[in-house]
This record gives C-alpha cells, sequence and structure tokens, in this order.
C-alpha cells in the first residue's frame, strides 16, 4: 500500500483505523505508553499481528517494558492513512481505466494521493492493484468518513456513474474526477471535473485530418 511513510501491506492498512482509534481513546484516559500486547488483548487480534503491523508504520519498534508512546504511534498511523492530508482521494471502478490511474505515480507531484479502490467485482476484492487494496463499493462510505477524504474519482461504466457519484457524495466527497462519459448531477457545493477522453482523441482525430487535406 502506498502511503506517507513507506509501502505498507493492504490487509495492515485496512487495520490501521482501529488502531488510531484505540490509540486516542487511550490518549485521553491519559496513558503515555502502550505495549503491543495490551492492544492485541483489547482488539482481540494476537500480539505477532500487532507487532507486525506497528513496525510497518514505526520505526521504533516499541521500547522494552514502557512500549510504544501513544502520542507518536498516533501520529505515525494518521500520516499513514492521510490524516494530516486534505488531498487524498478514493477511486471507484478497478477496471483497466482504473488500474492504469492506480500504477501512475505523476500524482505525487501535485500532492493527490489514492488511499484505495472500490469495486463490486468479487474476483478482485481484496487484491491489491498498483499498490493499493481494492476492497468492497458496501466500505466505501464508512472509508471516506473515517479518512476524512474529499477527492473521489469515478472510473465506472456511464449507467453506473451517476449511482457512484451519490454514494461518493454522501460518504463526504466534496470534489469529483469523472472519467465516465456521462454529466453528472450534483448538489451544489460539489465540484466535479468531467474527463472526456473520447472528445479528446476527436479533437486529435480532427486536427490531424485537417492537416491531411493541406
Amino acid at each position: 500500500m502506498e502511503n506517507g511513510c513507506k509501502p505498507i501491506p493492504a490487509q495492515t492498512f485496512k487495520r490501521l483505523p482501529d488502531y488510531y482509534a484505540l490509540l486516542a481513546k487511550l490518549d485521553e484516559q491519559g496513558f503515555q505508553n502502550v505495549s503491543s500486547a495490551t492492544i492485541a488483548r483489547v482488539m482481540n487480534s494476537s500480539d505477532i499481528v500487532v507487532r507486525k503491523d506497528l513496525a510497518a508504520v514505526s520505526e521504533s519498534g516499541g521500547k522494552p517494558r514502557t512500549g510504544f508512546s501513544v502520542r507518536e504511534l498516533m501520529k505515525c498511523i494518521g500520516e499513514c492513512l492521510g490524516y494530516y492530508n486534505v488531498n487524498d482521494a478514493v477511486l471507484v471502478g478497478a477496471g483497466q481505466l482504473g488500474r492504469a490511474l492506480l500504477s501512475y505515480d505523476g500524482f505525487k507531484e501535485y500532492g493527490v494521493r489514492i488511499l484505495a479502490a472500490f469495486d463490486v467485482d468479487g474476483d478482485i476484492v481484496g487484491l491489491e492493484k498498483g499498490g493499493k487494496p481494492v476492497m468492497d463499493a458496501a466500505a466505501l462510505p464508512k472509508f471516506c468518513r473515517r479518512l476524512n477524504v474529499r477527492i473521489g474519482i469515478i472510473t465506472v461504466p456511464a449507467k453506473e456513474a451517476q449511482a457512484v457519484c451519490d454514494l461518493l457524495v454522501s460518504s463526504g466527497i466534496l470534489a469529483v474526477w469523472n472519467f465516465a462519459p456521462t454529466r453528472l448531477a450534483v448538489p451544489d457545493g460539489i465540484f466535479v471535473h468531467n474527463e472526456n477522453m473520447a472528445l479528446s482523441l476527436s479533437l486529435l482525430s480532427q486536427h490531424l485530418a485537417r492537416n491531411d487535406r493541406r
């Protein structure tokens, strides 16, 4: 999984929000340190799984007897989840176009980071594409609200685009990058950019045709 720290396995990434929520509660209660064993017990997991997950986001590895600093670990997890980045995005539709966008590294230059892809195809849900986890579309609203995601990318067929857009808007998305060849209806305050590739190709063809006639 591509993130602000280092590559993180998809299954680990899915558990990070739960770790963050637990750490936030501990911080509110005044705890300064916590052990991986304590986290494992509270989350009904194994100490081995927790230690591997935390090693993926924290360089400290925890200290003997004292464990992890609650606030430092929260910061590491928050950065990897994009809690401090307003330009995080989700992509809906992990077909050929969607996978191409997931693999494109150029978005980093503009501060945009695709956290995950969502799809309804059971054959690809649970896999990684372009280093990003492909998750069930039913998990989209909870994911977006939990991570405060504000950008949604639509790469589904035209007939499905409006329903996907409605789901994104209801999940808190404020800006939509639409690759589907259809116009979307959105409430006031929602920005939509339509990427019409068919029109772009048509303009290129017309330009070439005009040059050929000269």
